[in-house]
């Protein structure tokens, strides 16, 4: 779907082993949900937990949210199950599976693999599943640019940091929060690396939980630092986190409404009539080529974001 696809600011997990809450969660304003078969469904519960989301996706009530699967991860021995009971049993009610723990682009193939194997067999278009990849030890780090290059379908590379952070045996009390003993942000690299692969493939880049739940100050402060680096959302776990994530994802308005600005000015300058000029002023802003393409990515932000411009450009004749 690239950067700039359907918005995903707010990504509602939801244990799929709860009726109760995948019927909640139809109508909270998240912009995706991913109901989920691995870390919140106990193991004795995944058969069920299948069925469960079989029905909630078949049954609707969706609107525009991008829906999600995550699977449990290659190591385990629940991910064929999964893949093939949701694909077959409501894959065309279906925008993607996540793939948890991806260790390397093989694992990513053999997701692409077994989608196309069912899609044929059920008669969904090839392809139109979507995969996002979810990276949570060192090796899927440090092999995250051929997991984002795996294959066609890939649209999100997600960080997930509790995992992470046990992997490499990171200090920390909180998961996301920063460290009062760093100097730094000791995530700040992890997030960059996620960035720079997502961006390299024009795939959108997700920011992971953070799980103090009710404090949504500090989730505030912890969503701003990725957002400020580019990434398009982060995950929600509790409905309290949902309006503050599409907030900090989404343009202020006085961005949007000058990147507007730029697209429109640019676009009249450039012109015959505006007199063929590659740099011009704005006010008192000078734009350019470089300042359409820093409006473009705003733009489109809010514009995917459902954002309503408050101002116009008026070519000066017409002023």
């Amino acid at each position: 779907m690239g950067a700039l696809g359907r918005p995903r600011r707010s990504c509602l997990a939801v244990p799929g082993s709860s009726i109760k809450m995948l019927g909640k969660a139809q109508g909270l304003p998240a912009d995706q949900v991913f109901l989920d078969l691995e870390d919140a469904v106990a193991p004795l519960a995944k058969p069920d937990a299948r069925k469960n989301i079989v029905a909630a996706l078949n049954d609707g009530g969706w609107g525009n949210k991008v829906r999600v699967v995550r699977v449990n991860d290659l190591t385990t021995p629940w991910t064929y199950r999964d893949v093939i009971e949701v694909v077959e049993g409501a894959g065309a009610n279906l925008d993607a599976i996540m793939l948890p723990k991806v260790q390397n682009a093989a694992q990513v193939q053999w997701l692409d693999l077994l989608l196309t194997q069912i899609e044929k067999t059920i008669g969904l278009p090839v392809g139109g599943i979507g995969i996002e990849a979810q990276i949570e030890n060192a090796a899927g780090l440090v092999n995250v640019d051929e997991i984002a290059a795996a294959s066609p379908r890939v649209e999100t590379i997600i960080f997930g940091p509790a995992d992470f952070m046990a992997s490499i045996n990171m200090k920390s009390l909180v998961v996301g929060q920063l460290i009062p003993e760093y100097p730094a942000d000791p995530y700040h690299y992890i997030l960059m690396r996620i960035l720079m692969a997502a961006r390299m493939h024009d795939l959108q880049a997700i920011d992971g939980p953070f799980l103090q739940i009710r404090d949504v100050d500090a989730f505030t402060e912890v969503a701003q630092r990725s957002a400020a680096l580019g990434f398009d959302g982060k995950w929600v776990l509790h409905p309290g986190q949902i309006d503050a994530a599409n907030e900090v994802y989404s343009p202020a308005q006085a961005d949007y409404d000058h990147a507007e600005m730029i697209l429109d000015a640019y676009e009249y300058y450039t012109s015959e009539k505006g007199g063929k000029l590659g740099a011009v002023m704005l006010g008192d802003e000078m734009i350019d080529e470089a300042s359409r393409k820093m409006a473009l990515v705003i733009a489109g932000k809010g514009r995917a974001a459902g954002m309503s411009r408050t101002a116009t450009f008026t070519p000066p004749e017409q002023g």
